[in-house]
């Protein structure tokens, strides 16, 4: 009987790994049909949103399921839970490359990034494919040190937003206020997807821990101080 449950709860995360190696996928491949104005390439990005839709319905119903007939505490308790948390983080991102593609759509046969902005735009996507892609692997290794390395990676994804803002109010902007408003709408996105990523990191070390990611950082931060205190002198 509790080999079962175990294997119900093995189960719950390998959907969690599903879902984020769909989603990580689906923003790579919605930023080559933004960049490329691929209208087939788009619409296989939308429709594909439904399995990770459906992936998010199925891991709700079982871990309700499984929160009504054993009644977990302590550590499976928090898997239960966070993983429903994981689990919205993670449709939520599959929603947001799904407006990216919708956007690649809505443009076609024109593009909505100008040019001049084409790779940082390619660098965002790109740089969201990886966020997520390391998220996958922390719900698979369970690895705090890898965990808590995502928000300084982030710190790359709000460089590059902010890129794309002084583009937007550089006087020398001749692209239109159509295509400023698709520029803005696609930093956020990226800028979204990204915090995502983040997030479902963040829920692994409280998994793990038992304790916020924040909280175990600035724990931290005096053992820091104090080893290079000691290294000055």
């Amino acid at each position: 009987m509790r080999d079962a449950y175990h294997e119900e709860l093995d189960s719950i995360s390998d959907s969690l790994v599903e879902m984020a190696r769909l989603v990580g996928s689906a923003i790579g491949r919605a930023t080559t049909a933004m960049l490329d104005s691929d209208l087939k390439l788009a619409e296989a990005v939308i429709e594909a949103d439904q399995k990770v839709d459906e992936l998010q319905h199925d891991l709700e119903a079982r871990a309700i399921a499984l929160l009504a007939r054993q009644q977990p505490v302590a550590t499976d308790l928090r898997i239960v839970v966070t993983s429903l948390r994981m689990s919205a983080d993670l449709e939520r991102s599959g929603d947001l490359a799904q407006h990216v593609a919708k956007l690649a759509r809505l443009r076609y046969p024109d593009r909505a990034v100008p040019s001049d902005l084409h790779a940082t735009i390619l660098e965002m996507g790109q740089l969201a494919q990886r966020l997520m892609a390391k998220a996958a692997e922390v719900i698979v290794t369970k690895d705090v040190d890898l965990a808590l390395q995502l928000e300084q990676d982030d710190d790359e994804m709000d460089l590059l937003h902010r890129t794309l803002f002084q583009h937007l109010m550089d006087d020398r902007w001749k692209h239109g206020i159509e295509t400023a408003v698709d520029v803005t709408l696609l930093g956020r996105y990226y800028e979204r997807f990204a915090d995502h990523a983040v997030s479902v990191a963040k829920r692994v070390v409280y998994l793990v821990t038992g304790e916020h990611a924040d909280e175990l950082q600035t724990d931290a931060q005096p053992e820091i101080q104090a080893v290079s205190g000691a290294e000055s002198a």
